[in-house]
């Protein structure tokens, strides 16, 4: 018999859909084959998709929807279908923690090329160290902490419609094919139509200050660029919403609209002589790389510390409470059902032992240097599990899209370098050892995001714990050994570093991690940064963080979000005004997210398609595609079209009140 205590608190326990003492179908082969095959498909999309943006999103709705039409063919059950879902997306959150620090190996001029055993060991070790972390930290994110979830609760919610019958599948569908073909006519290596956005400088004249008796003459203007044609990144403004893609825009219009406008007048001695328009653009562009970028980074530092503060006292209350109740379980004093067990903590603690000893070696080889690399690995194992609470904590507050594990790369990047610098490491060797440290953190806190993000949904949906952090590692381990590849074929298609592949994150790890150890760091603007982001957080601003992130990303990439923001902003009014009931209004909402996540997929696709396309023509297998036009104008008409699909389908959708329906919160 239970304890009497235990039964009253038991009454007002949170309710899965599959109860815990239901026995059904879970970790099996075909779930986890499936999981595996779409982790290496989604991941490879995200690949593209981070290298050109700047950023990634969940592949949580596009992997739960074709999980369950698939497994609906050979009867899975609605736990498989969440294994599969796990375990794919594990490939989109181990990929962007790879393309925001891997690439920038290339970028600092280090590397020539990637290389394949180095990329695949950050990415085993790192994703492998973000799932353990993440089952230490499980109870304590995804049942202690009071955080909304809203990707999770959204994709909770469309897998138990699915179970009607209702997986939205067609939507996902049809919008990777209008994707799919966009890229492919907008795309230099495909059929191309269209340019991917346009751009000019606004010249403002000249002014004439006088200054200690001198007179001085200023000159100046702004940088102008259209929202980016991409389907791509309007989804995922809509599937973030509106307040979060107008925090994201208000930095960058702090970064291009008011930094950059602010620099180029205060230095005549830069701009003296300019006249023509490509001459301006290149100079407003070098410093928003040089100037700009570093203050983002002192903005981001100081807010990925302000959120290990706010979190530490849920941080140590779950942990404690984690580590009694397996030591109750063992003992036998009470109950602990299937919903409550995770993977043996002594165990995970002995997996972290072992798996610092390869980290150990991977360093002295990036290194060179026996007491740097016990330092880079003493710096890993505790920077990588503080920032993997960050990045849990962050996914349940913004989802798993809004993850800014970037910023927290960062900010490790910087503490690592400082590091190099003090113990004399320095040159090449220094620099990898700094981006060696970076690429771990990167993929353990992109995977510590989506496993947190995943592990909600499972206890939305009544999954076991235990078996989906062992689906995880599995999804790992394929993952890391699969994707290398698609990106070494995109660098040598795209080359990473240029116009069509920017990757601006590596560019940016790439500039940190040699300004530093080289001795060149710009300290005044990284620490203007570190007071911007204390005023930002003394004004309780809407995530310091996100903002910081606008200011360092591509300003065409940023619109286009803002763009995807204001069109689900259009989606939701409309929906108030014509006073749509609760839940026809979530049918609505949920088929634009799917036929978003279709967009991103089908976009990101197309380009890795192509880039292997490309391989083969260099190769003599395949022959070149026509090239007709580069017209940005052109390129405009997505918009409407996706202010149509957008609002009109998810109307339609709502007056049928045929999709699956979706609690956003």
């Amino acid at each position: 018999m239970k304890d009497p205590e235990v039964q009253t608190n038991a009454k007002k326990e949170f309710k899965p859909f599959v109860p815990a003492e239901t026995d059904l179908q879970e970790l099996t082969f075909k779930a986890v084959f499936l999981g595996v095959i779409m982790a290496i498909v989604l991941g490879a999309a995200n690949a593209y998709l981070g290298m050109k943006a700047g950023l990634t999103v969940a592949a949580t709705f596009p992997a739960a929807v074709v999980a369950m039409a698939a497994l609906r063919l050979f009867r899975g059950s609605i736990l498989e279908e969440n294994i599969a879902r796990t375990t794919a997306s594990v490939g989109e959150a181990l990929v962007a923690g790879a393309i925001f620090t891997i690439p920038a190996f290339v970028v600092s001029g280090v590397w020539d090329e990637l290389h394949y055993l180095e990329s695949t060991a950050i990415m085993l070790l790192g994703g492998t160290l973000g799932v353990l972390f993440v089952i230490i930290l499980r109870r304590t994110l995804v049942e202690e902490a009071d955080l909304p979830f809203p990707e999770s609760v959204a994709a909770g919610e469309l897998v138990k419609a699915g179970q009607g019958g209702q997986t939205g599948a067609v939507y996902v569908f049809a919008a990777m094919g209008f994707g799919g073909i966009w890229e492919l006519v907008k795309n230099s290596y495909g059929i191309q139509f269209i340019a991917d956005h346009t751009r000019t400088f606004l010249k403002l004249g000249s002014s004439k200050i006088e200054i200690l008796g001198r007179q001085i003459t200023y000159y100046g203007g702004v940088l102008l660029e259209s929202p980016a044609a991409s389907p791509l990144l309007v989804g995922v403004g809509f599937i973030v919403g509106p307040s979060i893609s107008a925090v994201l825009f208000s930095g960058a219009m702090a970064g291009w609209l008011f930094l950059v406008p602010i620099s180029l007048f205060l230095n005549p001695e830069l701009t003296a002589g300019l006249s023509d328009t490509e001459s301006w653009m290149t100079l407003a562009e070098t410093i928003w790389l040089r100037q700009v970028r570093p203050i983002a980074v002192g903005t981001m530092i100081v807010a990925a510390f302000y959120t290990l503060i706010k979190l530490r006292k849920s941080l140590v209350e779950g942990i404690s409470k984690a580590v009694l109740d397996l030591q109750a379980a063992k003992s036998g004093k009470r109950d602990v059902n299937r919903l409550e067990i995770d993977l043996d903590f002594k165990k995970v603690g002995v997996a972290i032992a072992i798996i610092s000893i390869p980290l150990f070696f991977l360093y002295w080889y990036f290194s060179g240097s026996l007491v740097g690399s016990i330092v880079l690995t003493v710096v890993m194992i505790i920077l990588g599990f503080l920032f993997a609470a960050v990045a849990g904590y962050l996914v349940g507050l913004l989802g798993s899209s809004n993850n800014p594990i970037s910023g927290l790369t960062l900010s490790t990047l910087l503490i690592a370098a400082i590091l190099m610098v003090i113990i004399g490491v320095t040159g090449d060797s220094g620099i990898m050892g700094v981006l060696g440290v970076a690429g771990v953190i990167c993929c353990a806190a992109g995977i510590a995001g989506d496993m947190t993000q995943d592990l909600k949904v499972g206890h939305i949906l009544g999954g076991t714990p235990w078996r989906m952090e062992v689906a995880e590692i599995i999804g790992v381990v394929f993952a890391a050994l699969a994707l290398v590849f698609p990106m070494v074929v995109m660098d040598r298609v795209y080359h990473i570093g240029s116009a069509d592949l920017p990757a601006p994150q590596a560019g940016l790890m790439a500039l940190m991690s040699k300004g530093i150890v080289g001795g060149e760091m710009a300290w005044p603007l990284v620490i203007a940064g570190i007071f911007l982001g204390l005023a930002l957080i003394l004004i309780k601003a809407p995530a310091p963080m996100l903002i910081a992130v606008g200011m360092y990303l591509p300003f065409y990439s940023t619109a286009a979000i803002a763009v995807g923001g204001l069109i689900r902003l259009v989606l939701d009014r409309t929906l108030e005004a014509r006073k749509v009931e609760p839940e026809k209004r979530t049918s609505a909402v949920n088929a634009g997210i799917l036929l978003s996540s279709g967009f991103i997929a089908g976009e990101s696709l197309m380009a890795v398609l192509l880039a292997f396309w490309v391989l083969g023509i260099s190769t003599g297998y395949l022959p070149e595609l026509p090239h007709f036009a580069e017209n940005p104008w052109l390129g405009m008409i997505i918009f409407p079209v996706l202010l149509f699909l957008l609002v009109k389908i998810p109307l339609n959708a709502a007056r049928k009140g045929g999709t699956p329906g979706v609690k956003v919160e």
